[in-house]
């Protein structure tokens, strides 16, 4: 198996819009897989070669070369590289202020990750972003283009389906504006009827947008994202159980360790000493 990962952190944290946190490309092993697990940023992967699977909102696809799939923040989802015919992958991580609104011009959703590569620029994105970092002195600009001209590319690729995206520009702030409140308030009691009252909307009209535009309700939604931030905080700090509990938004330990488990698969506790030493199974 080789790996090729390159980091390239510093040169977009002084752009909000877009960060390009990595790429990378792999020569995956039999049967090598990921997940189920939840990420703070953006990740497509561009399959050249073999077949596998993606699983993201209780759906599952088969992809083959030629293709590619999203994974997004706070979306429970795993891939596994096929046994007898494993991918070869590239891909790209990023995040920023911008990317939701792409991607509400698209037909993607946590649901329907997956798009078809374009045949000259998408197979070839590792080899741009490898030889710009190494011929300019000055990152940003040459890869900040070389992402914009990707975007650019995949809305081309995958636009949004005319019955039901793009959502007129209002009803898209609506969204937007549901997951800063989310992402303020997730450590509080909130439910949705808060968050519709915050906007001055009904709950079950705010609730569609919601889905149709991010392909989850919000509640599910609240919920990926509470558990993306105990695993950060179980993994990086000595907060007990309950302290990591209220932290995200429960009051009642029991009742956030039951759910910790039907989101990662296993318990806080166990998800901690399983960071702490890989050797221990889950």
């Amino acid at each position: 198996m080789a790996i090729f990962n390159y980091n390239v952190e510093r040169p977009f944290r002084s752009n909000p819009d877009l960060h390009l946190h990595y790429w990378g490309q792999e020569h995956c092993a039999s049967g090598h897989s990921v997940g189920p697990g939840v990420r703070d940023i953006y990740k497509i992967h561009f399959i050249h070669a073999g077949t596998g699977t993606v699983t993201a909102s209780e759906e599952t696809h088969t992809l083959q070369a030629g293709q590619a799939f999203l994974t997004y923040p706070h979306i429970v989802t795993s891939y596994a590289a096929d046994v007898a015919d494993p991918w070869v992958y590239s891909w790209i991580a990023f995040t920023g202020e911008q990317v939701e609104s792409i991607l509400l011009r698209t037909s993607l959703s946590p649901g329907h990750p997956v798009f078809p590569m374009d045949e000259q620029y998408m197979p070839f994105l590792y080899e741009r972003l490898t030889e710009a970092a190494a011929n300019a002195e000055g990152l940003d600009l040459p890869l900040k283009s070389i992402l914009y001209d990707f975007f650019a590319r995949m809305l081309r690729t995958m636009p949004a389906a005319p019955d039901v995206l793009p959502l007129p520009r209002q009803k898209s702030i609506y969204v937007e504006q549901c997951l800063h409140f989310l992402h303020a308030h997730y450590c509080e009691n909130i439910t949705v009827e808060m968050m519709s009252a915050s906007l001055g909307l009904d709950r079950k009209y705010l609730s569609t947008l919601f889905k149709q535009a991010i392909g989850l309700p919000p509640q599910q939604y609240l919920l990926n994202f509470r558990m993306a931030k105990a695993c950060e905080l179980l993994t990086e700090t000595q907060c007990t159980i309950g302290e990591i509990s209220r932290s995200v938004g429960y009051q009642d330990p029991l009742l956030f360790s039951r759910m910790f488990k039907k989101v990662r698969g296993s318990a806080p506790k166990a998800y901690r000493l399983h960071q702490l030493n890989p050797d221990i199974v889950l």
